[in-house]
């Protein structure tokens, strides 16, 4: 019987399984649904934003908002230098913590307190679009969307009265949308001095938090509480308006700023050697600061003179009194052809001592290298007063506390109830010439020119040229009259420099205010404008 009860079993199952499998795929074929439906495929448009966030949970902000731009190339980038960002950041953060540990391990009778891991992970921040705003200002603001899901481990060690406690964090998450501001971008690299970051809303922070091994973030009140606090916390401290500001350069050094006034007499020359074959020279000189971009004062010329009298008073606008030296050369006069130097020297700032009247009598070289045997050759010597006036410290340091907009202080030295006017011509805008389009500016203020550089074939030219004009009194009453022009090439004989247009600005405003940083379009122009900013200094 237990054969045959063995062999009725094995059959039966057989059978069964057999029918089974027949009968399914008799109904799979002949029996289909009738709910099931055609798939509609439709563009992303007509989608509205729950069905978006139902179909794509993670969309990037450039694709939501058309301000932010893609920044791909950036998350390549910093998924490339990740394990050595990792590192730097590990190492810096055990530098800054280590004096921490050892002032509280003492007071708090700890024995000691140690990382036993500490890495970022292997995945980096990920930002999802970059949001940039276009200032009048010296300064950049960004503002990038971060998202970081992270696998840190950092685990620390503290041992205290023989107990050993363990506390790790593992699975750090961050969103974020911090304003990074660059200001105020200045021509030394790295052409800013300050960097200041906000967040624009309470940021998201998630992570795991394991003592002896147990994670205490899956505590529900605790995990709320913490959750809280460090919005709090972060708020108070970092959202906008509030920032947190890290100086990267001294702006006012940075930026090449006035920092005090050279002021310069010429007395005289004396035993000058004649350049002309027939009678004596006609002597001038020309006076230049290193590293200044206006053209050199010149002195009046003193005919048929090789002892020339000039008593002229001169002065210059000093940004750097450590490195700039003030450049001295006597020219020969010549009515044709090029005008012959006679002699040149130089008197480095640092050996002009504040606030005092130096008498500088200089011998006139050939050359300034001082293994020119020419030199010692006389051509005569030429006597100077030299005064440096720097502007007062208290002011220097404000306004390296405060930025660049605060308007410096003008010398001790100017004249009662006058000042300096500082001009800056920033840029241009969608200029057009008839011929060509070599823009450059020319500022008219009394009388006294200047200009700008040329800058070739361009419609919308930026200069960040700096002017200075010293007043005898306000001019609230009086006009500085700006004209951008173009410079023919070295191929318009036929077509000359061409007016783009020009402005006057009333400078009641810049007496007022202090200070103006405007937009202006440029009259006899379609489309031009120009950005000037005006400062009135006053000591």
């Amino acid at each position: 019987m237990g054969v045959v009860s063995t062999v009725l079993g094995f059959s039966g199952f057989g059978f069964g399984f057999t029918a089974g499998i027949v009968i399914g795929y008799y109904f799979f074929i002949y029996f289909q649904p009738t709910d099931v439906k055609d798939v509609k495929v439709r563009p992303l448009v007509e989608y509205d934003s729950n069905s978006l966030d139902g179909i794509l949970p993670e969309i990037p902000m450039w694709v939501k908002n058309p301000d932010y731009d893609r920044v791909d190339w950036l998350n390549r980038f910093l998924e490339l230098m990740w394990p050595y960002v990792d590192k730097a950041v590990c190492r810096m953060v055990q530098d800054i913590a280590k004096p921490i540990i050892a002032e509280n391990t003492a007071k708090y009778k700890i024995d000691s307190v140690e990382f036993e891991t500490l890495t970022l992970g292997s995945l980096p921040p990920t930002f999802q679009g970059m949001k940039v705003y276009v200032t009048e200002e010296k300064e950049l603001i960004m503002e990038p969307c971060l998202k970081w899901a992270a696998n840190p481990n950092v685990t620390v060690v503290a041992k205290a009265y023989g107990l050993k406690a363990t506390i790790q964090i593992v699975d750090l998450q961050v969103f974020a949308s911090p304003r990074i501001t660059l200001k105020p971008l200045v021509p030394t690299f790295p052409c800013f001095a300050n960097i200041l970051v906000s967040l624009m809303e309470k940021p998201h922070v998630d992570f795991g938090l394991k003592v002896f091994g147990a994670d205490l973030m899956a505590i529900p009140v605790l995990y709320k509480f913490v959750q809280d606090t460090i919005k709090k916390q972060v708020a108070s401290m970092y959202l906008w308006p509030k920032t947190l500001e890290v100086p990267i350069m001294d702006p006012s050094k940075a930026s090449k700023r006035p920092v005090g006034i050279l002021l310069v007499k010429v007395v005289r020359a004396q035993n000058l050697k004649k350049k002309d074959l027939l009678g004596k020279s006609d002597p001038y000189a020309k006076l230049k600061m290193s590293d200044d971009k206006l053209p050199s004062k010149k002195t009046t010329v003193k005919r048929s003179n090789l002892n020339p009298e000039w008593n002229e008073d001169f002065k210059f606008v000093v940004t750097d009194p450590e490195n700039q030296s003030l450049e001295i050369n006597v020219f020969d006069w010549e009515q044709v052809g090029k005008h012959e130097r006679m002699g040149m020297n130089v008197i480095p700032l640092k050996e002009i001592p504040p606030e005092e009247t130096k008498v500088l009598t200089l011998n006139l070289l050939k050359t300034m290298d001082p293994n020119d045997i020419q030199n010692e050759k006389s051509r005569g010597q030429i006597i100077l007063e030299a005064t440096y006036k720097p502007f007062k410290e208290e002011d220097m340091e404000k306004e390296s506390m405060d930025g660049t907009d605060e308007v410096q202080k003008a010398p001790d030295d100017t004249p009662a109830g006058g000042g300096l006017l500082y001009v800056i011509v920033h840029e241009a805008q969608d200029l057009e010439g008839k011929h060509h389009t070599n823009p450059y500016a020319k500022i008219i203020f009394k009388g006294e020119e200047k200009k700008t550089k040329v800058i070739k074939k361009n419609r919308d030219p930026r200069w960040e040229d700096e002017f200075e004009f010293v007043c005898e009194e306000p001019p609230a009453n009086d006009r500085l009259h700006v004209e951008v022009l173009s410079k023919a090439g070295k191929k318009g004989i036929l077509h000359g420099k061409e007016t783009l247009g020009y402005i006057d600005v009333s400078l009641a405003d810049v007496i007022s205010n202090k200070r103006i940083n405007e937009k202006y379009h440029l009259i006899d122009s379609k489309n031009g404008q120009i950005q000037i900013e005006l400062q009135w200094r006053t000591s």
